[in-house]
C-alpha cells in the first residue's frame, strides 16, 4: 500500500495543514493547546515529529477517537478545559463550535442573572478589572472628551 502525502486533513470538522508537526498541526483546532496536543499525540501512540499528512486513515482515526473524548483514553482531568460542567456536572473536554457555543450560552447566563460580569459583557467593557481610563477605547469613547470649536 503506497502511502501518499495529505496537504489538507479532516480532522474533527477542521481543515487542517498536513505540513506541520502532528502536535502544532492539531492547535489549530479550537479548544486545542499545544500542551492538550502533545498529551493527544503520546495517547494515541503516534511519533510527534511526524507530519500530519503523512499519517494514515487508521492512525487519523484514532487520533479522532482520543479527540473525541480525551478523559476516557488517560488524558488527566486537569487537562481538560471544562471542568465540572454546570449542566451536567461531568468533566468535559470541548473542541470547535462546541466550545464557541458553550462560552456564548455561558455569557448569555450571565447576562441574564445580571451578574456583574454580565453587565460588563452587556455594555462592551472589560470584564475582568482592567483599567478603561486610559485603554480600550477602540469603537467607543471612554474618558475625557472635548468639546467642538
Amino acid at each position: 500500500m503506497s502511502r501518499e502525502f495529505k496537504y489538507i486533513v479532516r480532522l474533527h470538522g477542521t481543515s487542517l495543514d498536513g505540513t506541520k508537526v502532528l502536535p502544532y498541526a492539531l492547535c489549530d483546532i479550537k479548544g486545542v493547546g499545544i500542551r492538550v496536543a502533545r498529551a493527544i499525540v503520546k495517547r494515541a501512540g503516534l511519533d510527534p515529529t511526524l507530519r500530519l499528512g503523512s499519517l494514515s486513515d487508521a492512525d487519523v482515526k484514532r487520533l479522532e477517537d482520543v479527540l473525541e473524548n480525551p478523559a476516557a483514553r488517560g488524558l488527566p482531568l486537569w487537562m481538560l478545559n471544562r471542568r465540572k460542567d454546570p449542566q451536567t456536572g461531568s468533566d468535559l473536554h470541548l473542541l470547535g463550535s462546541d466550545l464557541t457555543l458553550r462560552v456564548k450560552e455561558d455569557i448569555d447566563l450571565m447576562r441574564e442573572i445580571r451578574s456583574w460580569k454580565g453587565e460588563r459583557h452587556a455594555r462592551g467593557l472589560k470584564v475582568r478589572g482592567q483599567r478603561t481610563k486610559t485603554t480600550a477605547r477602540k469603537g467607543r469613547s471612554i474618558g475625557v472628551s472635548r468639546r467642538q470649536r
